[in-house]
């Protein structure tokens, strides 16, 4: 409908009038306003039309009395659709004044040359309004005053106060004779629910006094969509209307571009939508699955509307079912407690358990828990299984410790509404100590949804569980959006990576992400658990990364306690792990061999592919003089397949023993050297084909109950025999003589020194260097007496020493140096290594050797 438009001077005329009236014209089921006279601006307080203007068109009824406003803009909407007259008393106050005072409107419709429907209202000031029908204050018309009152408190239980909406008990009436209307005429009837989402953040941002306004303008959009009678609020931010199904959802598609055009930056709408010829159901019932629904997409961030549907129908008879049988099933334990093991990666020991529930119903069969557990979250009934499982939990590990196997932590995992139910920390404190169980044998797992909900008070929760002795898991983690805001803030022992990150493992992405995020973890000092491992290629890699801890159906699937003492006695369990062992595994579980360095290129692609070309490492144990190889990664495995024929994925024993072998006794003396010392060493290894290995090793810890000692080590660089490594071979040899070994390039004067105790046969690098003369001679100052070091420097020059080798095949000195505090004489001797003469070798040792 196009908008009436006066000319100018009848406008102009009509502004001028002392009279107070106004002309409204109803568009588009919105009252616009069309014209206010001078009468009507002094008579409500504006001095300037304007505003008057504006605030007529954007919020009529901002200064009506609250109790006034459902029922005066009910009955502008009849009076607009020409369902009633329009004669209404209501109060209202100036823009400049606090007191009200009492009005009455009174209107009729007019129709324009052009057939256009205006309406003229005209209004009358009846006095000041005073409370008490016997105030001394009253004006001349108390009576008037008196059925105002009266009238406001029964329309206040029809109506709501915020949006001047039908109440609820009102609108089930309205909604109830309404759809018999619709049907008689041959219509379906549906019902509505609506839920304005992300009201709380709105509310916190903007206040309270907005989210009002905010209510009010979704209000009155669904009145002019669908009648302000066939609307009604539901409280806070839900709504209901009723109405005919027949071109629904073009309007509500209307609905919601109308609704983001005038409010872009505010929640959406969630609509659902039950149809009564599903069911011939009374209209609470009938709201009651519109909101099932509607809540069926609580997840949509944007605005959208769902059936109720027959397979939600048969839903909500199991959500029910489960909430009248909980009791009954913890009693008669059909819910049972299934256990599934968590796998130390570094030695494949059960190190954890995790428990969790399943409802074997002898009615409905077994239940997931997908099927149980959402609806005892919503009910507020989950707090009684999570008590349960805790006890089943703790008589397992009385039972268990009782048949002589070792007991490892059992995890439990917790819900939000178990925080609202009862004082969950002290209930599960209280449960523990009655069954005589430490409180570190159960850890605690909570989501990242857990904590966002109420940041402050959960994270008030974890910190008491971890003062009482208990473990908190974050478990999820990298299922939502805040899990690093949240480490921020928030101390846990463990996070429990998602299993998202599995299912994705083939891509390359996912695997980047997961190796940065277990190093960040590792660096804050937290131990790992990844779940829904499936395939040896994710153990493998997993292990590579430093994931500590490993759970999936690669392992075990759930099973309940009697399985797995039966897998015991059929020799097929796994095993748990020796508790006096755990902190030496988990150190060494810990480590990543994957600490990388990216390989730059300008091309994406290629980048990833190389992000895993690392470093060749291994872990290895050390006990009672020989090696086992614990832990390397791909690099590692492709250095000893390239040097050994060996296949690392298939055989550990056959490396265990190649290793020992006499060849490789270098190796073996390096990692016992390691073993000894705290700080981290730098290594030479002559391998079966000449070439020397340089390596970086270090000490990781003792097993307190095996003795044995395990060395992490990385080989930084290989040189070739043709390099030079003939040179490490009779370097090893002159160990058991000289303490100090100098490999020298005449042409670069590059050089690496090695140190060893004389007579021993194991070498160390000590350094490597330039300029090998110029060194050698700032070293004499040092280390030499003071009367040999002239000398000294006037025979060691490059010049005396090459013409002496090429005369003699050797060259000798002797001189006093500063060993261990005291100066001992010894002799150095030099000679050629190869026949190009471009490398020599020096050894220093006592003159008396």
């Amino acid at each position: 409908m196009e908008r009436f438009r006066f000319t100018d001077e009848e406008r102009a005329g009509m502004e001028k009038m002392a009279v107070p009236f106004a002309v409204y014209q109803f568009i588009d089921k919105h009252v616009v306003t069309l014209v206010l006279s001078g009468g009507f601006c002094r008579l409500f307080g504006y001095d300037d039309i304007r505003v008057a203007y504006h605030e007529m068109d954007h919020d009529m009824y901002r200064y009506t009395h609250p109790d006034d406003v459902s029922r005066i803009s009910d009955a502008a909407i009849r009076f607009a659709t020409n369902k009633s007259d329009y004669d209404v008393i209501y109060r209202t106050r100036t823009i400049n004044d606090s007191g009200y005072r009492i009005i009455h409107a009174i209107g009729s419709h007019v129709y324009t040359a052009s057939g256009a429907r205006i309406s003229y209202v005209w209004y009358t000031d009846e006095g000041d309004y005073v409370e008490g029908e016997s105030a001394p204050e009253a004006s001349f018309n108390s009576s008037l005053q008196k059925s105002l009152h009266e009238e406001s408190i029964l329309k206040a239980s029809y109506y709501d106060y915020l949006t001047g909406l039908p109440s609820i008990s009102y609108f089930f009436e309205l909604a109830t004779a309404g759809k018999s209307a619709i049907i008689k005429s041959g219509g379906h009837p549906v019902m509505l629910f609506i839920d304005l989402c992300g009201m709380k953040i709105y509310n916190s941002k903007r206040g309270f006094s907005e989210g009002d306004n905010l209510i009010r303008s979704l209000s009155k959009m669904l009145s002019a969509y669908f009648g302000s009678d066939h609307c009604s609020r539901f409280g806070s931010d839900h709504f209901a209307v009723f109405t005919e199904e027949t071109g629904l959802e073009p309007t509500l598609y209307g609905l919601f571009a109308d609704w983001q055009a005038q409010n872009p930056d505010c929640p959406c709408i969630r609509i659902g939508i039950f149809k009564s010829d599903l069911d011939d159901v009374n209209a609470g019932t009938a709201c009651d699955r519109a909101k099932i629904a509607c809540n069926r997409i609580r997840n949509t961030r944007k605005s959208a509307f769902n059936y109720f549907s027959e397979d939600l129908l048969a839903d909500i008879k199991k959500r029910q079912y489960v909430i009248e049988n909980l009791d009954n099933a913890i009693n008669n334990e059909w819910i049972q407690v299934y256990y599934q093991p968590i796998v130390r990666a570094v030695n494949g020991k059960v190190c954890d358990e995790e428990a969790l529930s399943r409802w074997i119903d002898p009615v409905k069969g077994l239940l997931s828990p997908a099927e149980f557990i959402p609806t005892l979250e919503s009910a507020g009934l989950i707090y009684k299984l999570d008590l349960y499982v805790v006890e089943k939990v703790l008589q397992k590990i009385k039972s268990q410790k009782e048949k002589g196997l070792y007991v490892v932590p059992q995890s439990v995992n917790l819900s939000r509404s178990d925080f609202d139910a009862c004082d969950i920390v002290n209930e599960i404190c209280l449960r523990t100590d009655a069954a005589g169980v430490p409180h570190q044998m159960l850890n605690i797992e909570i989501t990242e949804s857990i904590i966002g909900s109420d940041f402050e008070f959960i994270r008030r929760q974890i910190e008491k569980f971890q003062s009482l002795g208990f473990r908190v898991w974050m478990d999820d983690f990298g299922s939502g959006y805040s899990s690093l805001d949240v480490l921020q803030s928030i101390k846990f022992q463990l996070i429990k990576f998602d299993m998202s990150f599995m299912r994705e493992f083939q891509q390359d992405k996912s695997k980047i992400i997961l190796n940065e995020l277990m190093k960040m973890a590792t660096a804050l000092g937290l131990d790992t658990v990844c779940e829904g491992v499936e395939t040896a290629e994710q153990v493998a890699f997993l292990r590579e990364i430093g994931c500590s801890k490993l759970q999936g159906y690669y392992y075990c699937k759930p099973i309940p306690f009697e399985k797995v003492l039966e897998r015991y006695e059929k020799g097929i369990q796994i095993g748990f792990e020796d508790p006096v062992e755990s902190a030496y595994f988990e150190t060494v579980g810990k480590l990543s061999l994957h600490d990388l360095d990216m390989i730059a290129s300008a091309d994406d692609e290629k980048g990833l592919f190389n992000y895993f070309d690392t470093l060749p490492m291994a872990i290895v144990e050390l006990r009672d003089g020989k090696l086992n190889l614990v832990r390397s990664n791909a690099a590692y495995g492709r250095f000893i397949l390239t040097r050994y024929d060996l296949d690392l994925s298939a055989d550990n024993a056959a490396f265990n023993e190649m290793i020992m072998k006499e060849q490789n006794a270098p190796f073996v003396n390096m990692i016992t050297q390691s073993s000894k010392i705290e700080n981290r060493s730098i290594f030479d290894e002559i391998i079966t084909d000449g070439a020397t290995v340089h390596l970086f090793s270090k000490r990781l810890g003792e097993n307190p109950k095996t003795g044995a000692v395990a060395v992490a080590f990385a080989i930084l660089s290989i040189t070739e025999q043709d390099q030079g490594t003939t040179y490490a071979n009779i370097a090893r040899a002159l160990a058991a003589d000289y303490f100090n070994l100098f490999y020298v390039d005449l042409e670069t004067e590059d050089f690496i020194q090695y140190t060893s105790n004389a007579g021993g046969d194991e070498l160390a690098v000590e350094r490597h260097g330039v300029n090998f003369f110029a060194a050698s001679r700032r070293d004499a100052l040092v280390y030499l007496h003071k009367d040999d070091i002239e000398s000294f420097n006037s025979v060691f020059t490059k010049e005396n020493l090459m013409k002496t080798l090429e005369d003699h095949g050797t060259f000798s000195v002797t001189y006093r140096q500063l060993i261990n505090g005291e100066y001992v004489r010894v002799n150095m001797k030099a000679m050629h290594m190869l026949e190009g003469r471009k490398y020599i070798i020096i050894g220093v040792s006592k003159a008396n050797s």
